[in-house]
C-alpha cells in the first residue's frame, strides 16, 4: 500500500506573518493588508504574498480580532448540498467556531427554490443576518449573491471560483487536485481510467475534470468520451454512472469520482458485480468526508479541509462586518491547501486489460 504524500510545508500554527513577508519580499504591513483586504496592493504584489500564504500554509489567528465583531452577530448557512457528508463536515467546523467567537448561526434549508422565490428567501434572510456562507451548489446561485449584495450583506462562497467580484471565497486549487489524482493513477499503471463528474453548474466540477484531462494528455493518454459518465455528487447518480462505465465493452481499469459519495457507490457496485477492489478495479474520490472511510476497502482521495474552510469563511465575514460602512470592503479568494490521501482502493490495473 502506498503512504500518503507528506507535505514538507510547515504547519500553519507555527508560521508567522514576519516569515510570510520573507518569503514574499514586502513588509508584515503589506501581508496584513492583502489578508485582510484593505488598502491599495498592486496585482503582482498581492500574488506573492498569495503564493507564500499558500507555500507555508499560513493561516492568520483571526479570533481575538474577531471575537468582539462576534458579539450578537448572525452568521448563516444556506444549504441544498446533496452530500450529507460533506455538509456534516461543513457542521462540524460551523458549530465549532461558533462556540470560540459566541456568534449566532443560523441554518436554513432552500430546497427546490425557483428563482424568483430563491429571490425572495434572499431578501427575507438579508433583514435578519449580518453575514451569509453559501456552500456548494448555492456557493454560485447568481439570484441569491445578487441579492444579498444588494442588500449590504457580506456572502462568503465555500469551494466556488470567483465568479463574482462582489464576494469572498473560501477554496481549494481543485483544477491541481484533480491533475494530481489522475497522475497517481496513472503512475500505478492505468491508462483507462473513467471519469465521473459532479454538477455541471459548478465550477469545481469543471477544474476537476479539466485536471483530469490535462493529467493525461500530458501522459500521452487520450480521453474516452465513453469512459466519462455525468453525476450530480450524490450517491445514486455515482451508482447510475458506474453502472454504465462498467457496461462497457472495454471497462475502464480505474475509476475517478469527483467526490466521495460517488466513489463508495462505485464500490458497491464493483461489489455487486463480482469485482474485488482494488485487485480488479481501481477506485479514487474526492473531499475525504466520512463517506471515504466507511467503505471498504477504504477510498484514495483527495483531503479537502471542509471544517477548516468553514472555520475561514467565518474569519472573513466577522472582517467584513466590522469594517460594514468603511469605503474598503474584504474581499478575498483565500485558498487552503489539499492533499491526497492514498488507501486502499487502488492498485495497479490487472495484466488480463
Amino acid at each position: 500500500m502506498d503512504k500518503p504524500k507528506k507535505s514538507i510545508r510547515r504547519k500553519s500554527s507555527g508560521v508567522t506573518i514576519d516569515e510570510v513577508a520573507a518569503l514574499a519580499g514586502v513588509s508584515p504591513m503589506t501581508v496584513s493588508r492583502v489578508i485582510n483586504g484593505q488598502g491599495k496592493v498592486r496585482d503582482t504584489t498581492r500574488e506573492r504574498v498569495m503564493q507564500a500564504v499558500r507555500e507555508l500554509d499560513y493561516t492568520p489567528n483571526l479570533a481575538a480580532s474577531s471575537l468582539a465583531a462576534a458579539q450578537h452577530t448572525r452568521i448563516a448557512l444556506i444549504y441544498t448540498n446533496p452530500s450529507g457528508a460533506y455538509l456534516r463536515e461543513l457542521l462540524v467546523g460551523l458549530l465549532r467556531v461558533a462556540s470560540r467567537t459566541a456568534i449566532q448561526l443560523v441554518v436554513d434549508y432552500w430546497d427546490g427554490l425557483g428563482g424568483e422565490a430563491e429571490r425572495e428567501a434572499a431578501r427575507a434572510l438579508a433583514r435578519r443576518v449580518d453575514g451569509v456562507i453559501l456552500p456548494p451548489p448555492l456557493c454560485e446561485s447568481r439570484v441569491a449573491v445578487t441579492e444579498l449584495v444588494k442588500a449590504g450583506v457580506p456572502v462568503v462562497a465555500i469551494a466556488s471560483g470567483r465568479f463574482s467580484n462582489d464576494i469572498s471565497c473560501v477554496r481549494i486549487d481543485d483544477f491541481t487536485a484533480g491533475k494530481e489524482m489522475a497522475e497517481h493513477l496513472i503512475e500505478r499503471g492505468h491508462a483507462r481510467i473513467g471519469f465521473i463528474r459532479g454538477r455541471n453548474d459548478l465550477s469545481a466540477s469543471s477544474r476537476r475534470y479539466d485536471g483530469f484531462v490535462t493529467a493525461l494528455h500530458e501522459a500521452g493518454l487520450e480521453v474516452d468520451a465513453d469512459l466519462v459518465q455525468q453525476g450530480d455528487y450524490t450517491y445514486r447518480s455515482g451508482l447510475k454512472a458506474t453502472e454504465k462505465l462498467l457496461a462497457h465493452r472495454k471497462p475502464p481499469t480505474a475509476i475517478f469520482a469527483s467526490n466521495d459519495d460517488m466513489g463508495a457507490a462505485a464500490i458497491s457496485v464493483a461489489h455487486r458485480r463480482g469485482l474485488d477492489v482494488p485487485r480488479d478495479l481501481s477506485v479514487v474520490g474526492f473531499d475525504d468526508t466520512s463517506a471515504a472511510t466507511t467503505v471498504w476497502p477504504e477510498l484514495t482521495t483527495i483531503h479537502q479541509p471542509i471544517a477548516s474552510m468553514a472555520n475561514a469563511a467565518v474569519d472573513i465575514l466577522l472582517r467584513s462586518i466590522r469594517r460594514k460602512g468603511d469605503s474598503t470592503r474584504v474581499l478575498m479568494d483565500h485558498v487552503v491547501p489539499h492533499r491526497l490521501v492514498s488507501r486502499e482502493s487502488v492498485a495497479a490495473p490487472p495484466k488480463r486489460r
